[in-house]
C-alpha cells in the first residue's frame, strides 16, 4: 500500500544515511589511529580499508537499524504524518509494520551476507595486514588431537591448503606406537594428503634383545578426514569469528568426537540471532512515542530512545564477549536476553493490536 511504502523508503533512506556516517567514523577513526603502522602501499591500506569497513558494517548495522526507526519517526511526528495516517484509519500496528518488514528483510540479507562474503574474518584481516603486512599470515605450532592421534603442524597455509613440518604421534594404551614425520601435506577430497612420510616404529618389547626402534617410508597417506584448513585455523587457534560454512562444518565434525563446541555455537548464534535484538527494539521503542509533537519533547526523547538503545547494544556486547570467553555458556549469552527482548516486544505488540 501507499503509506506502507512511504514509511519504508523513508526509513531505508534514514537507516542507509545514519550507517553510512557511523561507519565512516568508525573506519576514518581506526585510520588516523593506525596510520603510521600500515604498510606503505596504497593497494593493502586500501584492502585494510575495506576490511575495517565490512568489519563497521558487521557490527554498527542491528544499531544503525534501530536509530533509523527513531528518526523517521521524529520526521513523521514533525511533519504530521502520522497523525493523518491515524485519522485515516490506520493503526499503531500499522504504522509499524514497515519498520519491522524492513528491518527484518536487512537482517536476512546481512545473515546472507556471512554466507558469501568474508564479513565474519573482516576484522581477522584488517589486523594480519595492519601488523604483518599481509591479510592472511601462517598459523604457526598447531597441536591438537583427532581420533586419538597426537598431530602437530609446524605451519598453516589455509589459502594454500597447505602444511609444512608434520608430526603424527600415534598411541596406544598410553604407549607412544609410532610417530610419522613429513615435510608438508596437502587438502584434497576431503583429507591430507602425506605424498612421502618417514615412519618411526617403536617395539612393544623395550628389552637388549628386541630390534629396537624402526624407521620405514611409505607414500601416499592420507590423515584427518574431514579437517578443512580453514577450519583448523580457526578452531585450533581459538578463534570466534567463523564463516557459516566453516561453523556448521566445525561443529559437526568436533560435536561427533565429543569436543567442547562453545565457541562454535556462539558464532552461529552471533550470525543468526543476534541482529534480530533491533526489530524488537524497534517493537518496544516505538509504542513509547505519542502520535502528535504536542506530547512529545523531540530533544528528550531521541537522547532517551538513543541512550537505551546504545544501553542494551551496549549489554548485548559485553554478554557476547564474556561467551566468547567462556565465563558464561554461549546460551546465557545470546539466546536469553534475545528472548526477553522479543518476549516484551511480542507482549507490547499483542497488547496494542487488541486496542484497536
Amino acid at each position: 500500500m501507499l503509506i506502507y511504502r512511504y514509511i519504508a523508503l523513508h526509513y531505508f533512506k534514514y537507516f542507509f544515511v545514519i550507517l553510512l556516517a557511523l561507519v565512516l567514523f568508525m573506519v576514518g577513526f581506526d585510520y588516523m589511529s593506525n596510520a603510521d603502522a600500515l604498510s606503505k602501499s596504497a593497494n593493502l591500506t586500501l584492502i585494510y580499508l575495506t576490511y575495517k569497513t565490512f568489519f563497521a558494517i558487521d557490527t554498527l548495522l542491528p544499531i544503525s537499524l534501530v536509530f533509523g526507526m527513531i528518526a523517521t519517526k521524529i520526521y513523521l511526528i514533525r511533519s504530521n504524518a502520522l497523525v493523518s495516517m491515524y485519522s485515516l484509519g490506520y493503526s499503531r500496528v500499522d504504522a509499524l509494520k514497515p519498520f519491522v518488514l524492513v528491518a527484518s528483510l536487512i537482517i536476512f540479507l546481512f545473515i546472507s551476507a556471512h554466507a558469501f562474503t568474508k564479513f565474519s574474518r573482516a576484522q581477522e584481516y584488517a589486523y594480519n595486514i595492519r601488523v604483518h603486512g599481509k591479510y592472511l599470515n601462517p598459523s604457526r605450532d598447531l597441536f591438537f588431537i583427532h581420533k586419538g592421534q597426537y598431530i602437530y603442524f609446524s605451519k598453516l597455509l589455509p589459502i594454500q591448503e597447505k602444511a609444512m613440518g608434520i608430526r603424527v604421534f600415534e598411541v596406544n594404551n598410553g604407549s607412544l606406537k609410532t610417530v610419522i614425520i613429513a615435510k608438508e601435506a596437502h587438502y584434497e577430497d576431503d583429507y591430507w594428503h602425506i605424498k612421502s612420510a618417514d615412519i618411526i616404529t617403536k617395539p612393544d618389547d623395550l628389552s637388549f634383545s628386541s630390534k629396537g626402534i624402526t624407521v620405514d617410508q611409505e607414500k601416499d597417506i592420507k590423515i584427518l578426514d574431514g579437517f578443512r584448513p580453514k577450519m583448523l585455523d580457526q578452531v585450533y587457534l581459538g578463534q570466534v569469528d567463523f564463516t557459516i560454512q566453516d561453523a556448521f562444518a566445525a561443529y559437526k565434525l568436533l560435536s561427533s568426537q565429543g569436543v567442547e563446541t562453545s565457541n562454535i555455537r556462539g558464532a552461529l548464534y552471533r550470525i543468526f540471532i543476534y541482529p534480530f535484538f533491533a526489530p524488537t527494539l524497534i517493537v518496544i521503542i516505538f509504542f513509547f512515542v505519542p502520535i502528535s509533537i504536542r506530547f512529545l519533547n523531540i530533544s528528550l526523547f531521541s537522547f532517551g530512545a538513543i541512550l537505551s538503545t546504545l544501553l542494551v547494544w551496549g549489554g548485548l556486547f559485553m554478554l557476547i564477549e564474556l561467551s566468547n570467553h567462556k565465563t558464561i555458556p554461549s546460551e546465557v549469552g545470546v539466546i536469553t536476553p534475545i528472548t526477553i527482548l522479543f518476549l516484551i516486544a511480542l507482549w507490547q505488540w499483542r497488547k496494542h493490536r487488541l486496542s484497536t
